[in-house]
């Protein structure tokens, strides 16, 4: 029989967790029902989808009335950066975010660029960390807004929140806050009543709840003009239908994960922590991308290895049962390297003979030995096919 396949790619979807399945069910053939006021069925969704709200809302320290469910993280972020500045767009054409940031960031940036907006890129240091200061220097009289990407998705660093709150909060105007979550919710922790964030995008199957849905914070008094029009089904800023069942499995995950956050999180630093230490034991000339410890995510391991190609690695991987993420994958979908690799100062050599590992609760020692040992075979193995890395062991030598 062959092995069980070994997945090490979630950071783009997680396995949804058997609980998550099973409290699902009941939304997809007894209780199908929309919300409604007047009649028992609707009456009984209206009161669940109240209960998850609180459920979502205490997992960040919020109020049930300021999370919104989506169809998603992507929707989540469209929403929030297209509704803040459609709401207060007469009061300047300025907006800020940085050039390691989120696709789903750096898309609605060039939307309204070409809208005629003027925005400011912040830029990275070498370990994709983007400074307040910087920020604070690129604030000006008519900046509407601040958007950034909490945990970068392919390097994993922790970008400083709290520090980007406090240079909001000493400008001379309000400036709106939003926050991708993608990769930060459940990896660490999130209180809105801290950080001072307006808006934040939180997606579901990164916690190993359902593809599909997702949930936006807007905070309280925070106005937001209306992007999708239609019936109000579940919630007022997207319109239309919106899977209760997916709800439901989405507040099962969160409430397995938020048991004991604190738990899960040193959990996962244990196995990367142990992943990198096989990695750099077994391999030489390699190089980890973006911080060490805990200044990264506690799921991410984004490493370099000199002179072969990342997607002959994840390739042979693959074959092998194994599945990770190369860098250029992470980029374009194609063979282009990997923007946040360039953009903290990588090559393209490097970028291209970049992998992601990313762990999940469900990864295991065992698993992760496996994957060093055909990891290092194959980069033997493909290192003997290289003219540039023998040209190097002669020169060591």
């Amino acid at each position: 029989m062959p092995e069980e396949r070994i997945y090490l790619d979630n950071c783009v979807t997680t396995r949804p967790a058997p609980e998550v399945l099973s409290a699902m069910q009941p939304f997809l053939t007894e209780e199908f029902w929309y919300p409604a006021s007047f009649v028992s069925t609707g009456e009984r969704i209206s009161a669940v989808l109240d209960e998850f709200r609180t459920t979502f809302a205490r997992t960040i320290n919020a109020q049930a009335s300021e999370i919104h469910f989506t169809a998603g993280g992507t929707l989540a972020n469209n929403i929030a950066i297209k509704g803040l500045i459609s709401a207060v767009y007469t009061r300047g054409k300025h907006i800020i975010c940085s050039v390691v940031d989120y696709p789903d960031l750096l898309t609605n940036a060039a939307y309204f660029e070409n809208m005629g907006f003027e925005v400011t890129y912040l830029t990275a240091d070498s370990e994709a960390f983007v400074s307040a200061d910087e920020l604070k220097k690129a604030i000006r009289p008519d900046t509407l807004l601040f958007m950034t990407t909490a945990v970068n998705h392919v390097v994993g660093t922790i970008q400083p929140l709290s520090d980007y709150a406090r240079v909001l909060a000493e400008a001379d105007h309000k400036i709106y806050y939003h926050v991708d979550a993608g990769q930060a919710y459940g990896k660490m922790k999130l209180d809105m009543q801290e950080l001072g964030i307006d808006t934040m995008a939180v997606s579901g199957h990164k916690i190993h709840a359902p593809q599909g849905v997702g949930f936006l914070f807007a905070k309280k008094g925070t106005k937001l003009s209306q992007v999708i029009h239609g019936v109000r089904r579940i919630d007022n800023f997207q319109t239309g239908g919106i899977s209760v069942a997916l709800i439901a499995g989405f507040a099962k995950a969160a409430e397995m994960l938020f048991a004991d956050l604190e738990g899960q999180i040193n959990h996962l630093y244990d196995l990367s922590g142990y992943l990198l230490e096989k990695l750099e034991a077994n391999l030489d000339h390699i190089e980890l991308n973006g911080p060490r410890g805990t200044a990264r995510a506690c799921h991410n391991i984004n490493v370099s290895i000199d002179y072969i190609e990342g997607e002959a690695i994840a390739m042979m991987l693959d074959l092998e049962g194994i599945t990770v993420a190369t860098g250029s994958a992470c980029a374009s979908q194609g063979l282009q390297p990997n923007y946040i690799l360039m953009a903290i100062g990588k090559n393209h050599v490097q970028s291209h003979g970049s992998i992601k590992l990313t762990l999940s609760r469900y990864t295991a020692r065992a698993q992760i030995d496996r994957v060093v040992e055909k990891l290092t075979a194959i980069t033997r193995e493909l290192r003997q096919r290289s003219p540039l890395y023998q040209a190097v062991i002669a020169k060591e030598r």
